[in-house]
């Protein structure tokens, strides 16, 4: 997904987009510096000072992308993308790369399933989980520039289903007339189960839906065990095996 996003980027090509990031994606982002050596800063690992500078250059008519990686951002940087950027009502975007279990092996500082519940929560806040590279990019072209700060999730390991989707618009997959309505979001594919590796999906359906929704996956608990992000999904029964499982036992 972070190469899609480098090369949605590139092709959009707006003057007014400025780069900054946290020590990640440095690299991969050379050719957009070779064509705009003024709009791309590294600032390390000073994640409140990549969201402050970014409100800076919004104030300013500049179009800022904050990248690194997710809980140094969602979590440490949370008062700054409350204060910096949503008070002041200003134009950015906050691109993270891995989600959930991602970085399973590096323990819980690297891990992050709260972000979206988190911020969600916040006004003037737009927040999306693309689960594809096709997603990241019409999702970053048609929002990038939408006069809001704007929250994108991305992560290692995408689907590869061939999904056209529409901000703010959710895609049925398939409809059979079945009494049972399975809903998840991201790259993890009246009665609504919900399977999420993030917490807020679940919140948010309960928002607008008086059916009997059930949620399975994320539990009130850290990730402890070693592992890849295979491990960390079969634990909290988010592999495909225990999705299946658990389709067939609440099915009606």
């Amino acid at each position: 997904m972070r190469k899609q996003f480098k090369e949605t980027i590139i092709d959009i090509n707006d003057e007014k987009i400025v780069l900054i990031l946290g020590d990640v994606s440095v690299y991969l982002f050379d050719d957009f510096k070779i064509k705009n050596p003024n709009k791309v800063f590294n600032l390390a690992i000073g994640e409140n000072s990549l969201v402050s500078v970014s409100a800076g250059l919004s104030s300013q008519g500049l179009i800022p992308f904050v990248h690194t990686i997710n809980p140094f951002l969602s979590d440490r940087s949370y008062e700054q993308i409350k204060l910096d950027m949503l008070y002041n009502d200003f134009n950015g975007n906050i691109v993270t790369c891995g989600a959930t279990f991602d970085y399973a092996y590096d323990g819980a500082s690297h891990h992050c399933h709260n972000d979206i519940s988190n911020l969600r929560m916040l006004p003037n806040i737009e927040v999306l989980q693309p689960g594809s590279n096709k997603e990241v990019d019409t999702l970053v072209r048609s929002q990038y520039d939408n006069e809001k700060t704007t929250y994108y999730r991305l992560s290692d390991f995408p689907h590869e289903i061939n999904i056209d989707v529409e901000f703010g618009k959710g895609v049925e997959m398939i409809n059979k007339g079945s009494k049972t309505t399975i809903a998840t979001s991201g790259p993890i594919y009246t009665n609504i189960i919900v399977f999420q590796d993030v917490n807020g999906l679940y919140e948010a359906i309960n928002e607008v839906s008086e059916d009997k929704v059930k949620k399975f996956g994320i539990r009130d608990e850290f990730y402890t065990k070693y592992g890849d992000v295979n491990d960390a999904r079969k634990y909290f029964g988010l592999d495909v095996e225990s999705i299946t499982k658990t389709i067939e036992d609440n099915i009606k």
